[in-house]
């Protein structure tokens, strides 16, 4: 038996399920060729993802956002740094790097320029600045002193700076570097005067103090004290020096010098010599008084023809103000004259 054939076309439609919320309905999407994430070894690292990743890089002057999944894992850029002079510094510049809100395990460089980045050096993790820069120069927020900051040293006096910083925190996360921020070093300076009066005041030269007469056996100060003042901003403070151009206190009509010593004069049958008095200052330092002239009572240190340190500051100083006194001791032996004269120099050091 034969039975006839028959022929059906089906019609209709195959819808597929797109993208949709209550709010959105994507109609076109796709994937590009794919890619393998974060495939690395020992000498290189590699980012890919499944996606579209092209388009024009997106700009203006206070923002930069390029396409692409890399710049979703960006760190935060920094914003602008602290950087400034706090002390008169000739050779160093504080900073204080900004968080910025990035966690605590992300790294910041620090670039320096001063001539406004048209060259660009980096600042190293020993704080020195150099042209290279190498990834134990990335350090933390913490590393880099946090809201306390660091010094960098190595600077050129009476220079201005700029620098910025930029992030990075994981692979493929560096930043743009932020806003600059300015400071400027000064000249290394050291001011210095002495005054002689009985009290503390300035006085014009010439510089004098007498002992009037020297009675035998007794200690006799001379009236008027030496004065000096010394400001430096020298990183290692400052030093004061006396020399005596006699090393004593000698009468030349009698070819007789009343020789110098670092003595007890209540003790010592003669003798002649200093003791400081006083030492302050309005800020840094501190200002002392240096052996063996940091006695008192009628001890003295000696005056030599060589310089003698008489007054140090460890650090920079500013108004350091200090006095010492000159004392002396005759004998019975001691030739008379009205001539007994000693001249000493005064001399200051900045420790730069």
């Amino acid at each position: 038996m034969n039975f006839p054939a028959v022929s059906m076309f089906l019609a209709g439609a195959l819808f597929a399920a797109m993208p949709s919320s209550t709010s959105y309905q994507l109609h076109n999407y796709g994937f590009g060729s794919g890619g393998t994430n974060n495939s690395t070894s020992t000498n290189y690292s590699l980012n890919a993802t499944t996606g579209q990743t092209t388009g024009a890089q997106s700009s203006s002057t206070t923002y930069k956002a390029r396409p692409g999944n890399n710049n979703s894992q960006q760190a935060n850029v920094p914003t602008g740094p602290t950087f400034d002079n706090p002390s008169n510094y000739y050779n160093k510049l504080h900073f204080v790097v900004a968080q910025a809100g990035n966690p605590t395990d992300t790294k910041f460089s620090i670039a320096i320029s001063s001539d406004n980045f048209a060259s660009t050096q980096y600042i190293k993790s020993d704080n020195t600045v150099g042209s290279t820069r190498a990834i134990t120069d990335y350090q933390t927020y913490a590393s880099w002193g946090s809201a306390t900051g660091q010094y960098v040293t190595g600077l050129t006096p009476n220079t201005t700076y700029k620098i910025k910083t930029n992030a990075f925190q994981g692979k493929f996360t560096e930043t743009e570097y932020g806003p600059t921020a300015t400071a400027a070093t000064v000249n290394p300076s050291l001011t210095f005067d002495i005054d002689t009066s009985a009290i503390d005041t300035e006085t014009a030269p010439p510089y004098s103090a007498a002992f009037g007469n020297l009675l035998p056996g007794t200690v006799t100060n001379t009236t008027e004290k030496v004065w000096i003042d010394i400001t430096t901003n020298g990183n290692n403070g400052g030093k004061v020096y006396v020399s005596s151009a006699n090393a004593g206190f000698r009468s030349p009509a009698n070819n007789f010098t009343l020789t110098s010593a670092t003595a007890d004069l209540a003790v010592a049958s003669t003798g002649y010599g200093a003791q400081g008095s006083s030492a302050t200052q309005t800020s840094g330092g501190p200002l002392s008084i240096t052996a063996p002239f940091n006695v008192a009572t009628s001890n003295v240190g000696i005056l030599t023809t060589a310089l003698s340190e008489i007054f140090s500051a460890p650090a920079q100083i500013t108004g350091g103000r200090g006095s010492f006194q000159l004392k002396a001791k005759a004998a019975a032996a001691t030739p008379s004259g009205n001539d007994y004269q000693d001249t000493l120099t005064m001399t200051a050091l900045g420790a730069f």
